[in-house]
């Protein structure tokens, strides 16, 4: 291969959408030791004449991503005039999904960089739900943004994993009136704790249904409505001992309760 160009690499963010690309473009030939130059956070014509003026004066190129539109008609018009080679990475797809589409893009650079975040922030909540769930762990609670607190069958795990995908890391602690709650649970703040409550009726039903899926008899004091009665008495003794919240689950679906609870989430911590 002969001479080649420094490959300047111009963003309007952190330019690592450009530089991937032109790095996979470049390992098309034989593992080149071609020179790649970042110019990340380039958002006016004073940026854009200092990266053309280098790229002259090294015989370079450029590959860009900028995503507002007077950005990059200067750079195309700019370097055209200079004679530079300068190929848009973004801009010609941006302009055909806006074709196709028919609405017009937000041009607002570094969005892919928040969705990254965005999307790692819910996979750590939803790997935190499945390492605190149903109290396994109670060192969890004093981690949490959210706990929640019920008797069994309270739907505490899917909730605690509906609630992971709007980013909440949250723990779950069962109730049983044989075992002492841990003490994490009245460390916390009583604004992050929520009680799920549930009529004993409706639970009796829940637990038999429960027993049978797993092929046991119905007639276990797991589905005794007067055992359900005494564990919902002691849920209401520790509930009020925390001083939180407490959300009737009774004949309210997953999403609907943990949209309850996201929103007194939200106020609570906006109140602060």
């Amino acid at each position: 291969m002969g001479t080649v160009p420094i490959i300047y690499v111009v963003s309007d963010s952190v330019g690592e959408t450009a530089e991937l690309v032109t790095k996979a473009a470049i390992s098309q030939f034989n593992g080149s030791d071609l020179t790649i130059k970042r110019f990340p956070y380039v958002e006016d014509k004073f940026n854009i004449d200092e990266v053309l003026s280098l790229a002259k004066m090294d015989q370079g190129m450029i590959a860009f991503t900028l995503v507002k539109p007077e950005i990059r008609s200067y750079m195309a018009e700019a370097a055209a005039r200079e004679n530079i080679y300068a190929i848009d990475i973004i801009g010609p797809l941006m302009d055909r999904i806006q074709s196709i589409c028919g609405e017009t893009p937000l041009y607002e650079p570094g969005l892919v960089r928040k969705l990254d975040d965005d999307y790692f922030k819910k996979v750590e909540a939803i790997e935190f739900a499945v390492q605190y769930d149903d109290g396994r762990d109670p060192r969890g609670i004093l981690k949490a943004d959210i706990v929640l607190v019920g008797v069994s069958r309270t739907s505490k795990t899917p909730l605690s994993q509906y609630l992971a995908h709007k980013r909440l890391k949250v723990a779950n602690v069962p109730l049983v009136p044989e075992v002492d709650p841990p003490e994490e649970l009245f460390q916390v703040s009583p604004s992050k704790c929520f009680g799920l409550k549930i009529s004993p009726e409706k639970l009796n039903n829940i637990r038999r249904e429960r027993l049978i899926s797993l092929g046991l008899s119905d007639n276990a004091s797991y589905a005794n409505l007067e055992r359900i009665k005494s564990e919902i008495s002691y849920f209401d003794q520790i509930v009020t001992r925390i001083g939180c919240p407490v959300v009737d689950v009774t004949n309210k679906a997953v999403e609907e309760t943990a949209n309850v609870i996201f929103d007194l989430y939200r106020r609570n911590i906006s109140a602060k």
